[in-house]
């Protein structure tokens, strides 16, 4: 990761400091997942990217890394009724939020990615692209990501017929025409498009 954005980290050497990305904005079912991360500086994980650039398995074995070695790891929801009530983005920072609640420290700086922060009284600093720019939200776009697509396997078990252990919810070819079919479940987010006009 570029050397530069690492150079801001080490102001903050000795401090916790967290890395907070959420995933699951773009679903059409499901929980929108985030994950708040403080790593080890002493304790570098190899391989650690945007969980976008890694591969199944290269994802799956950097996340154990993470939850081996991170000092803190902590993950946040918000639900599919708490995003149709209050909208995709205050759902994802509301994720966000009780990600570094769950933390079992206080941070004493925050990355987030993106481009908004929630409204906490922590020192922060948003992002866009942080996720391929610094370490510790890497860390935790990899941790929500991983989260979140084993729930969604799971509830492809629940609810089958939908794909979502291959689609993870998202409005691909398989998933708009099994909710033609079967029309939308429990899961699903009623405010968005399709799913909203399938409801009415």
């Amino acid at each position: 990761m570029p050397n530069q954005l690492n150079r801001n980290l080490q102001a903050f050497l000795g401090k916790c400091v967290a890395g907070v990305d959420e995933v699951g904005r773009g679903s059409l079912c499901g929980d929108v997942v985030a994950a708040a991360v403080v790593l080890d500086f002493e304790k570098p994980i190899i391989g650690l990217k945007d969980s976008k650039k890694l591969a199944g398995r290269e994802r799956e074995y950097v996340y154990q890394k993470i939850k081996d070695l991170a000092l803190f790891c902590s993950v946040g929801r918000a639900s599919a009724e708490e995003i149709d009530a209050v909208n995709i983005l205050q759902a994802s920072l509301l994720a966000m939020a009780r990600s570094v609640r769950g933390l079992s420290i206080r941070p004493s700086f925050i990355y987030v990615d993106g481009l908004h922060i929630p409204s906490w009284d922590y020192p922060s600093k948003a992002i866009v692209k942080g996720d391929s720019l610094i370490p510790c939200i890497a860390a935790a776009s990899i941790v929500a990501k991983v989260t979140r697509d084993r729930e969604m396997q799971a509830m492809d078990m629940r609810y089958p017929g939908y794909g979502f252990a291959e689609n993870k919810g998202y409005p691909t070819k398989q998933h708009l025409d099994a909710l033609k079919r079967l029309g939308p479940c429990h899961m699903h987010r009623t405010s968005f498009s399709p799913v909203s006009a399938l409801t009415k």
